[in-house]
């Protein structure tokens, strides 16, 4: 016969029959906790109701706030103008430079742009003129959020695409061609050619209001190339070397008289130059290293910000026609490194002639303010660029360097004799040539005798953030490396600010509405105890240990939270239904959004739902605990 086993030792954990036990009796409970819920159905449902009143308006208010600000943030979003980055000025751009920039994980789309005076073409219908129409040429590449949101195919290689307004005036839809002509002067000629392109696409009128067509990068590279007289062999155009265009920031006006006021004022009138002013010949001298006797009258024409090119000093020019003046074109800032030092450096034409005539040293190289087209082309010669060194003696061959010029340029230098001053002294064409070396690659070609214009370098850039929450980071950045530039930070910090105060707004209310929630089940579940000590007090005394007890309230507070939540739920999808088809369009942030104006996420709905039975299993604590005090006796004392 088997010895009955051994009672555990006090402390020691519980036997496997014992646990089952008590897991029984805790499933026992839990049958008589929501039977009673049951028994007392009406005042639960008096509860419940009570509960989702609160609940419900939360509900409804959350799902507003969720649905406003999800529509307005995707209208931002589904509008690639509110991620674009535009720059405000005129720049010069490496490919390095777009490399590094589109590998940033904030950028979605980084294609650069050329000049805006080279990008402008005729566009026309096949059989039309091509005269009437004259179109912004973009650049696009695969990925440009401009198509890709609003569902229209990118030009591949040899299309385009239109904007809705070009296509409208031009009578042409996707599918169908057009011509593209692109004009230049070269030598004096005008010169141009011909595309035939399919048209990809049209973009609609809410993606681009102006008359643009967009193609990409490698044809708009073309047409810059083209307009610069270079030849472009892929597509057969004909061109030749691009020779570099001087400018120059003012210009000495040597006069035998002085001018009357109003032929002075004429002299900033439509030929680029800005401020007319009297100088002495001590002011000339600083520039030139020369000046002119003293009965000459001298005036400087300048410029307020950038330098000007040779149709302005043709236009200067025009302007004292018939008074026998000299115009000596200078540039500032232009300097050549010589023998590891650096030398200013400046253009002095002066024909014999007008030398004798103002008391001027005539310049070797000769002219008469040399200052054209092609005046650079004839400066140098076979010894290189001729050039009055300071203190230079006989004459011989020296190599300068131009620092203005990346990768400074080592150039030849005709050495003619010494400079009257401290300044290296050129042909006026070339000075403006070095000068123009500042802002744009220009290299010096030994077998043509000129210099030549490099590359462009990208001037601009369309730039699309991966999100509206990334414009403000780009902003910063690029404003950080000295570029001004164009965002809608403003429009999308409105969004922001709208979404923290409606936040705001809901937590208070509600915390308001939770709390009062919490309070009224505390007392409810509380009060329930207090009124069922007798019946609990018999369960303890038909041997119902006291952690099962504990969860009769916090079982009839789930009970109740779930039934809650379910009431919630239902007014508020039926709440939801009626404001979403009635209301929003009234209220105008339906109207072509295709969302809804009151929404909750499934996903945070059920996470409403389980703080709502979260906080209900808070709130029975104090019942739960309750109970736990109640002696077996009790329903002895009261029998």
């Amino acid at each position: 016969m088997t010895s009955p086993p051994a009672p555990a030792a006090p402390g020691s954990a519980d036997p496997p029959g014992r646990l089952r036990r008590r897991r029984g009796t805790h499933g026992t409970v839990a049958v008589l906790a929501l039977a009673d819920l049951r028994h007392e159905w009406l005042l639960n449902l008096c509860i419940v109701l009570a509960l989702a009143a609160i609940l419900a308006p939360l509900l409804l208010l959350f799902g507003l706030k969720n649905g406003v600000i999800t529509i307005l943030r995707a209208r931002l979003v589904e509008d690639p103008v509110y991620r674009e980055v535009k720059p405000a000025e005129t720049l010069n751009l490496s490919q390095a430079w777009f490399d590094a920039l589109a590998a940033r994980p904030e950028v979605a789309f980084v294609v650069p742009t050329i000049l805006r005076g080279s990008s402008v073409v005729r566009v026309a219908a096949p059989g039309e003129d091509a005269a009437s129409r004259a179109l912004d040429l973009i650049p696009t590449a695969p990925g440009d959020p401009l198509f890709t949101d609003n569902d229209a195919q990118i030009p591949g290689p040899g299309a385009v695409a239109l904007s809705a307004v070009a296509a409208e005036e031009l009578g042409v839809a996707a599918g169908d061609q057009v011509e593209l002509v692109v004009t230049r002067s070269r030598g004096g000629r005008p010169e141009r050619e011909t595309l035939t392109v399919p048209v990809a696409d049209v973009l609609p009128a809410k993606a681009d209001g102006l008359e643009r067509v967009y193609a990409p990068l490698a044809l708009v590279r073309d047409v810059e190339a083209y307009r610069e007289g270079r030849a472009v062999p892929d597509r057969g155009w004909p061109g030749g070397l691009a020779t570099a265009t001087p400018v120059v920031d003012g210009a000495f006006v040597l006069v035998a008289r002085p001018l009357d006021p109003v032929t002075r004022h004429t002299l900033a009138i439509g030929t680029g130059f800005t401020d007319v002013e009297p100088v002495s010949a001590d002011a000339m001298r600083a520039v030139l290293g020369t000046a002119p006797r003293d009965d000459v009258t001298i005036y400087r024409v300048s410029v307020f910000k950038d330098p000007v090119g040779p149709s302005s000093v043709a236009a200067l020019r025009r302007q004292l026609r018939g008074r026998g003046a000299a115009v000596l074109p200078y540039v500032a800032d232009a300097s050549l490194r010589l023998d590891g030092r650096a030398v200013s450096v400046n253009g002095y034409s002066v024909a014999p002639e007008t030398a004798q005539r103002f008391g001027l040293p005539a310049a070797p190289w000769g002219g008469d303010g040399g200052f054209g087209r092609d005046a650079d082309r004839t400066a140098a010669t076979a010894d290189g660029i001729p050039a009055l060194v300071p203190g230079a003696g006989a004459a011989a061959t020296v190599r300068a360097r131009i620092p203005s010029m990346q990768g400074e340029p080592v150039v030849p230098l005709a050495v003619a004799g010494a400079a009257p001053g401290d300044a290296v002294l050129v042909p006026a064409a070339v000075a403006g040539t070095i000068r123009a070396g500042a802002a744009r690659r220009i290299a010096y070609a030994p077998e043509a005798g000129r210099f030549l214009l490099s590359r462009s370098p990208y001037r601009g850039f369309r730039l699309y953030a991966r999100s509206i929450d990334d414009v403000a980071g780009l902003f910063a950045e690029l404003r950080g490396q000295g570029f001004e530039v164009i965002t809608q930070v403003a429009a999308i910090e409105r969004i922001r600010v709208l979404d923290r105060g409606l936040t705001n707004v809901f937590w208070l209310i509600a915390v308001v509405g939770i709390v009062g929630g919490i309070a009224a089940l505390i007392a409810s579940l509380y009060a329930a105890v207090e009124r069922k000590t007798r019946e609990l007090s018999m369960m303890r005394l038909m041997g119902v240990p006291r952690a099962s007890v504990f969860w009769f309230p916090l079982v009839q507070s789930a009970a109740i939270a779930v039934l809650c939540g379910a009431v919630a739920a239902s007014a508020y999808a039926a709440l939801a239904s009626v404001i979403n088809g009635v209301f929003a369009t009234d209220i105008g942030l339906y109207q072509g959004s295709g969302g809804r104006i009151c929404d909750l996420p499934p996903d945070t709905l059920a996470a409403a739902l389980a703080a709502t039975v979260a906080a209900a299993l808070l709130a029975a604590l104090a019942a739960a605990w309750k109970t736990t005090r109640i002696e077996p006796g009790e329903a002895i004392r009261v029998e």
